[in-house]
């Protein structure tokens, strides 16, 4: 197998995504891709599978590819079992031409080395046993396997572990995977893991997950530009190698940029007094002399024109480094509220029917008090967006209640973005942001006077705010969804995992700013790094719920 991306360059109409971007990869390479939200990683992924064609630069693949997308979209009708099949009839297909090129080999001329690498890759494709693949991937990735249930039945995750079930079992020389551990737990990533570090061929993941890039990247390309307009590939293994880097790199461009910006200053400074002076300071007295007036101010002008020349010949061109997050000081309560009442507390909520409750948790008290914290963990399957839903008032309870402070703001990101559809395909950031606005206010949501920018978020350029949201990649997308959270200065922030689709800085700078916020926060994710950094959280294991939280009444404690 063997891959070589050189000097590739794409754009979409009116706006250039990639450039300059070259790498090479070999079996046994795997290379995570990171980068901001729209700086084309996805992008790339597809230049690589040959679906797009680049705008300058080329794509040479020797093997076969297979790539996993962030989004399947099925045909009307399609199953669980059409995928499945198709997967073991591309596997049946391919081996059936490898033992032809077998038995079609002359033992008398031909190249032995060729003959063994055909025999040891269909021994690599093991049809007679790719049936057990397929259902152990399957199993093992908690994707369902009835073969009758209809794609366009499932979850958006559930339609990814089914066709990240297949890809896995085809063992193609070439694996490309977008945001894979997205809409996994902790047993199907550990799986999944095992599987890219034993993969024969060679890996390019696209991923915002630290804890995978530290266990399976042997090298990391970041598609963010340097100081110097270009990508940078970090050969280092593992993400900590990276981010010192990295900071390393950002240091030093921030450095180069003050010092620049401070030269700008002098160099108009001078300007000012050089040209203040040709009016004032040097002038002789009037009357006599005129030609010496006319010759020193010569002088004068061109003695500034020299100083401009040498200022701006020793000045280097350094763009400005990248915006970090300007994350609202959000308030923890509102004048009158009593410190000791909880923001928002459930006790024994259910949702759904006992035959098939999304949400069981009958004695236990949910309270989270202003400034509260609460990490909800748990397997796919337990019930935390729920939960998160029953604790935001948008699911209703089927047994059990709820309780708000009066005037209590929520903030709140779903797991998955909101489908646009409609007339809402055609809003800008700045419109939908606007609208989102004038309907907090016409329901009391909104205080006009703590309404949170969204340019000053450093989340989105104006330049993607002026575009509709329909345009916009997954990540950007999600990037507006937690601008809207925060748009009316929440009380209490209700977040279902945050770090999806989102780029590995910023999720960095997003954990540290959740560590600190005065309101209310509440997480769910399966993101391990996240959870690490925040294991000084009260957790709530749905796995083996307790009657409570520490600091409820009749709580013992929390286990992890």
């Amino acid at each position: 197998m063997h891959l070589v991306a050189q000097e590739l360059s794409f754009a979409y109409p009116g706006r250039d995504v990639l450039s300059g971007v070259s790498f090479t990869v070999n079996d046994g390479t795997r290379l995570g891709v990171v980068g901001e939200n729209g700086s084309g990683k996805s992008t790339l992924l597809h230049l690589l599978a040959g679906d797009l064609l680049p705008k300058s630069g080329d794509v040479r693949r020797h093997g076969s590819v297979a790539l996993v997308e962030q989004e399947l979209h099925p045909a009307t009708g399609q199953t669980i079992g059409d995928v499945v099949a198709r997967t073991l009839d591309g596997l049946r297909t391919a081996a059936a031409e490898l033992e032809a090129a077998a038995a079609a080999f002359d033992h008398g001329s031909g190249d032995l080395a060729v003959l063994e690498r055909t025999l040891s890759l269909a021994e690599h494709l093991a049809v007679w046993d790719a049936d057990r693949r397929v259902e152990v991937a399957l199993t093992r990735l908690g994707a369902p396997r009835d073969p009758a249930r209809r794609l366009d039945q499932l979850s958006v995750g559930e339609r990814f572990r089914v066709r990240l079930a297949c890809r896995l079992a085809e063992r193609s020389d070439l694996l490309l995977l977008d945001e894979p551990t997205n809409h996994l737990d902790d047993s199907a990533i550990e799986f999944l893991t095992g599987e890219l570090v034993a993969w024969r061929g060679g890996v390019v993941l696209v991923t915002h997950d630290r804890e995978l890039l530290d266990d399976v990247a042997i090298a990391i390309l970041d598609l963010d530009p340097s100081w110097d307009g270009k990508p940078v590939l970090y050969g280092q293994p593992g993400y900590l190698a990276y981010r010192f880097a990295k900071n390393q790199a950002l240091h030093r461009w921030r450095q180069r940029y003050r010092a620049e910006r401070k030269r700008a200053a002098q160099l108009a400074e001078r300007l000012d007094e050089s040209y203040e002076g040709l009016s004032d300071a040097w002038r002789p007295p009037k009357g006599s002399q005129g030609h010496r007036r006319a010759t020193r101010a010569r002088i004068h002008v061109k003695a500034a024109d020299r100083l401009v020349q040498k200022l701006e010949a020793e000045a280097i061109e350094v763009p400005a480094p990248p915006v970090e997050l300007g994350f609202p000081d959000l308030p923890a309560m509102s004048p009158g509220w009593d410190p000791s009442d909880p923001v928002v507390e459930v006790r024994s909520p259910r949702v759904g029917d006992d035959g098939g409750a999304r949400l069981d948790l009958p004695g236990t008290r949910i309270a989270i008090p202003p400034s509260g914290r609460l990490l909800i963990v748990g397997p796919n399957g337990t019930g935390k967006s729920t939960l998160l839903g029953a604790l935001a008032g948008t699911l209703r309870l089927d047994r059990g209640s709820r309780s708000v402070v009066p005037g209590v703001r929520i903030g709140v990101v779903g797991q998955e973005s909101a489908p646009i559809t409609g007339k809402a395909r055609r809003l800008t950031g700045f419109e939908t942001y606007a609208d989102e606005a004038l309907r907090l206010l016409a329901s009391g949501e909104l205080d006009p006077d703590h309404v949170v920018p969204v340019a000053g978020l450093g989340l989105l350029s104006e330049e993607d705010l002026d575009r509709p949201l329909a345009e916009l990649s997954a990540g950007q997308r999600r990037r507006f969804e937690l601008a809207r959270a925060l748009l009316h200065a929440p009380h209490l922030l209700l977040l279902d995992e945050p770090t999806n689709h989102l780029s590995i800085d910023l999720v960095d700078e997003l954990t540290r700013a959740l560590q600190v916020t005065p309101c209310a926060v509440v997480v769910a994710t399966h993101d391990r790094r996240m959870r690490s950094d925040l294991e000084d959280w009260p957790v709530l294991d749905l796995s083996r719920p307790l009657p409570g939280l520490p600091g409820g009444p009749g709580t013992g404690g929390s286990r992890r």
